[in-house]
């Protein structure tokens, strides 16, 4: 009796498991046949989207659902590549204005990578995907990005560097009828160029939009000399004169006109030091400078340039007679005639300076001119120096 039962419980397992077995077989038939009818019955759906961009896919917040690649790519560029070439900046600078067109900076997208991007998107997928894609899109946002030559940037702000930046004119005395005319100082103007290009930069960019504005800021450079100072120069403190005309060339006397007048009007402010060499400059033909007489060691040969050494001499013994310091000065190897041994100054342009230190508390004014054969320094400062 057991054994019997034991036989019909295997039978009954064996039952179980082959109608399991069926069930199963027949369900996978059943979901392969609804698969094959969804495939069979959404390819032609699905197979439409092939060649277009899927449901939902932007460029830029530019929506390019069902359009072919060639005309995503048509639609983007109108739509930035052509627009941006209108878009301009504007730097103003004062009450001027600059423009800058984006036409001239080569602006350009990578439209072509992004588009294909945006048209690539879930075609590689599985059938089901694309589906699911299709039925139940999601927004796909792909952004471009912008570049542009930046040296047109550079371009305008030398430009507007040459045109705005001006140097500053220290005040300057003039000599009256009755004493001096004080000519005010103009401060200088300098464009903060640095920080402009770095600004035009951060604003540069590929949005499509309103023209941009950008405010250039200028710095102010002051004069080192001002009005207020030069109001203390009021007394002539020495003066001093030699005579070339009776002994000096046509070229000598040439030579010694140029020299004086280069240093008429200077003015030595307080601590600061005057060099021949650095206001006369170098002696050259360009300047109008001749060739005369100059002493070089213990022998006088023709130089350009020769005789002005009694130029400086001649205002080394004005500054001497007005008490200020003379810091260089070299005398000549043999005696000059037109002043006493020993108190004259050669100079040699690149070699030999004469110098002298403004000691005071106020500005000190140098008149030199030529007149009659002769040249004369005076010099001027407060009446609180004078001797």
């Amino acid at each position: 009796m057991k054994m019997s039962q034991k036989r019909q419980s295997k039978k009954s397992k064996k039952a179980l498991k082959k109608k399991l077995v069926v069930s199963a077989i027949c369900i996978l038939a059943i979901f392969i046949s609804i698969s094959c009818g969804f495939i069979v019955y959404h390819y032609n759906d699905i197979k439409y989207w092939d060649n277009l961009v899927y449901p939902k896919v932007f460029v830029n917040n530019v929506d390019l659902s069902g359009k072919t690649k060639s005309e995503a790519e048509s639609i983007i560029k109108k739509q930035y590549s052509d627009k941006i070439q209108q878009k301009k900046i504007y730097v103003i600078v004062g009450d001027k204005k600059y423009e800058l067109s984006y036409s001239n900076l080569s602006p350009s997208y990578n439209i072509d990578e992004v588009v294909s991007e945006a048209y690539s998107y879930g075609k590689d997928d599985n059938i089901l995907k694309k589906y699911s894609l299709l039925k139940e899109p999601k927004v796909v946002n792909y952004k471009l990005k912008f570049s542009y030559n930046a040296k047109p940037v550079k371009a305008l702000a030398d430009e507007i560097e040459n045109e705005v930046n001006s140097d500053p004119v220290n005040a300057s005395l003039k000599m009256g009828s009755i004493g001096f005319e004080v000519i005010p100082q103009q401060d200088g103007v300098k464009l903060k160029k640095e920080d402009l290009e770095k600004e035009l930069s951060s604003k540069i960019d590929g949005n499509i939009g309103q023209n941009l504005s950008v405010k250039a800021e200028l710095e102010t450079i002051p004069a080192s000399i001002k009005e207020d100072e030069l109001k203390t120069v009021d007394t002539l403190i020495s003066s001093f004169s030699t005579n070339y005309g009776s002994i000096s060339s046509s070229e000598r006397a040439n030579n010694i006109g140029l020299a004086t007048k280069s240093i008429n009007g200077c003015i030595i402010m307080p601590g600061d030091t005057f060099s021949f060499n650095g206001v006369v400059g170098q002696r050259t033909a360009a300047k109008g400078y001749e060739a005369a007489p100059v002493i070089i060691g213990d022998k006088v040969e023709s130089g350009l340039g020769g005789g002005i050494c009694q130029v400086s001499t001649t205002l080394y013994n004005a500054v001497y007679k007005a008490g200020l310091t003379s810091t260089e000065r070299v005398h000549h190897t043999l005696p000059v005639h037109y002043v006493e041994e020993g108190m004259d100054a050669t100079v040699d342009y690149g070699n030999i300076d004469y110098k002298f230190r403004n000691d005071f508390k106020y500005p000190v004014y140098i008149e030199g001119y030529t007149s009659g054969g002769n040249v004369a320094f005076n010099l001027y400062s407060n009446s609180a120096v004078a001797k």
